[in-house]
C-alpha cells in the first residue's frame, strides 16, 4: 500500500519525464514490469495529461490528509475561541478531543485513497504505454481528474 501511495505522488513529476523513465519506475518501485507497446508522441501526451490530472488529485488528497491531521491534533492553536458551536464543544477539551479523533481517523482514509490512485496510475501506464489494454482505466482517470478539479474548486470557495 505504501509503495502504491508513493507511486501516485511520483506520478505528477513522472508525467513530464521521458517515456522510458515512466516505464522503468513501476518496475523499480512496485516490482511490476510494464512492457512497452507504443511509445509514440501521441501516447506520451495522452499519458502525461491523464497521469498528471490524477497525480494532482493525489497531491491534493495528501495535502488534505496533512491538513486534517495537523488541524485535529493542534486544534487549540488553530481554532478561534468559539467552542460553543464547535464539534465536541462547548469546552476546549471536548472540541480538541473530537477534532483530534477525526483527524486521526480521516488521515489514513486519505492515504488509502492515494494508494488506490497509485494502482490506477499503474493500470493507466499499462493501458496507454504498454500492451495491456484496459477498458476502464482511461475513463476512470478522466472522471477522477475532473471530479478532483471540481472538489478542489469547491474546497477553495469554502475557505
Amino acid at each position: 500500500m505504501a509503495r502504491s501511495a508513493v507511486y501516485e505522488l511520483l506520478a505528477l513529476p513522472l508525467a513530464f519525464t521521458r517515456l522510458r523513465t515512466r516505464l522503468r519506475v513501476p518496475r523499480l518501485l512496485l516490482r511490476e514490469p510494464v512492457g512497452a507497446h507504443s511509445l509514440s508522441l501521441v501516447h506520451g501526451v495522452i499519458h502525461s495529461a491523464l497521469s498528471g490530472g490524477v497525480g494532482l488529485l493525489g497531491w491534493f488528497l495528501a495535502m488534505l490528509s496533512v491538513l486534517v491531521l495537523v488541524r485535529g491534533l493542534a486544534y487549540p492553536l488553530v481554532a478561534a475561541d468559539d467552542y460553543e458551536n464547535s464539534w465536541g464543544g462547548p469546552t476546549l477539551v471536548g472540541a480538541w478531543l473530537v477534532h483530534a479523533a477525526l483527524g486521526v481517523l480521516i488521515a489514513p482514509v486519505f492515504v488509502g485513497m492515494i494508494a488506490l490512485l497509485g494502482r490506477l496510475q499503474l493500470r493507466l501506464t499499462r493501458t496507454v504505454l504498454g500492451g495491456d489494454r484496459s477498458s476502464w482505466a482511461i475513463p476512470a482517470a478522466v472522471i477522477l481528474a475532473a471530479a478532483g478539479g471540481v472538489f478542489f474548486a469547491a474546497w477553495v470557495h469554502q475557505i
